[in-house]
């Protein structure tokens, strides 16, 4: 059986057996939260545990390495619409220690693109086009500047208001400790508990 059919049974049960109602909330955070975390299978539930978040608490943006990239990219986008429609108050950064996009290799993921069939000369036509794929592509060297990198994209952005906190944290992915990088309540870090 292939992994959709096993997702869409399990949704079966789960929604036959009314598992769904232990979840029921709004659109709205109810801890005024935004949070840019990394997509990494490891946080998926100890990122709100270790942060004590439930089910509608936080609305919760996940990417490759908590990265923001572009300041007019969907991060961006999504953490405006947090603030001015959907009642966040603050915004956490938070990424991991041992994150996949640290010192991630551009060339080697163009390698492995074309040993899955994108051709040579798709990516020459890209380059081509302006497209600076090995930037594109780059993760980070330290998790510490890259999180400070997002929380002064998201501080600097034209709009975003300058009364919004920006915390920037390092979440360690096996034991949840978090790591305060930046305090969006002053510019100093706080020291780590």
């Amino acid at each position: 059986m292939d992994r959709l059919n096993t997702l869409l049974d399990h949704n079966r049960a789960f929604v036959e057996n009314r598992e769904y109602e232990q979840f029921k909330t709004d659109k709205f955070p109810g801890k005024g939260l935004a949070i840019l975390a990394c997509m990494d299978a490891r946080l998926v539930e100890l990122l709100p545990k270790a942060m004590g978040l439930k089910n509608g608490d936080a609305k919760l943006i996940k990417n490759a390495g908590a990265l923001i990239t572009h300041q007019w990219g969907s991060v961006m986008r999504s953490l405006i619409v947090a603030v001015y429609e959907l009642r966040a108050e603050e915004i956490c950064v938070v990424a991991h220690h041992d994150c996949g996009m640290r010192a991630i290799d551009p060339h080697k993921i163009l390698s492995h693109a074309q040993e899955r069939g994108v051709s040579e000369e798709t990516i020459a036509t890209l380059r081509g086009a302006g497209i600076d794929l090995d930037n594109w592509l780059k993760g980070f060297d330290n998790v510490a500047d890259s999180v400070r990198h997002s929380v002064q994209t998201i501080r600097n952005h034209p709009l975003m208001p300058k009364d919004i906190p920006v915390h920037g944290l390092v979440i360690h992915p096996s034991t949840g400790r978090l790591e305060v990088i930046v305090s969006g309540y002053g510019d100093k870090a706080e020291p780590a508990a």
